[in-house]
């Protein structure tokens, strides 16, 4: 499980593919944050806060972390080294554990350097450190347990088809659904009840209750509960080529 958890987090940066990922996502933030005149712009509109980064990364995400997972499970199938993976000594769970791993450690990684981003209006606060530190905490560990839903649905995504462009829209499309569809969906309702089960499916109302900076329970069973979904569906899905 180990050496094929490191394969893919190597096979990935071995590629240009890998850091350009990762320098897109850092520029747009930065260009929108830093550069980009306007109400987003953390210089124009004079609060010491990061709600800009923490508005725009889950859309960004939405494209960057199905780039990520698109060849996991894809290219395996499309070379034909699958089956030669399942006759290694690890489970078919043990299999999805790694590539899914990979992929959220790859996440973090490209989420870490905007911690620079942090330090950058923590100093432009007046007086000094002037911002919601608790509250920007909570909202990155917000946005890990977006970005650990995202890569489930993008691992799913992957073990669907051989194409990894394929794979790429179908995992931006579940994406965008369980984001934003049934919050959008629950708009259109009039029944109450249907509305509040739809938006209790939505990630983003999860993910802007956690980023309040409440680690509310209720929002971790949420979170959690999609990953194991998706991560079962993933296995379920490699294992009927026994069927």
């Amino acid at each position: 499980m180990t050496a094929l958890f490191k394969k893919e987090v190597v096979g990935f940066f071995s590629s240009l593919t890998g850091y350009l990922v990762v320098i897109v996502f850092l520029l747009t933030t930065g260009l929108f944050m830093w550069v980009i005149p306007g109400d987003n712009n953390v210089l124009d509109k004079g609060y010491a806060d990061m709600e800009t980064f923490f508005v725009l990364a889950p859309w960004i995400f939405m494209f960057l972390i199905p780039a990520i997972t698109m060849k996991l499970f894809a290219d395996e199938k499309k070379a034909g080294t699958l089956d030669l993976l399942f006759t290694r000594p690890i489970s078919d769970l043990g299999v999805v554990w790694s590539k899914y791993l990979a992929a959220l450690t790859i996440t973090v990684l490209a989420i870490l350097p905007t911690l620079m981003y942090f330090l950058s209006v923590y100093l432009l606060g007046n007086p000094l450190g002037n911002m919601d530190v608790g509250g920007t905490w909570g909202s990155y560990i917000g946005l890990i347990l977006l970005a650990a839903v995202y890569v489930s649905i993008g691992i799913f995504g992957s073990s669907l088809t051989e194409n990894s462009i394929v794979a790429f829209i179908l995992s931006m499309v579940f994406v965008f659904l369980f984001f934003y569809g049934f919050d959008a969906a629950s708009m259109l309702l009039q029944n109450k009840k249907g509305e509040f089960y739809l938006q209790g499916m939505s990630i983003f109302r999860h993910y802007k209750s956690i980023s309040r900076g409440v680690a509310d329970t209720r929002d971790l069973i949420y979170f959690f509960s999609v990953i194991a979904v998706f991560i079962t569906a993933t296995k379920i899905k490699l294992q009927s080529r026994k069927w």
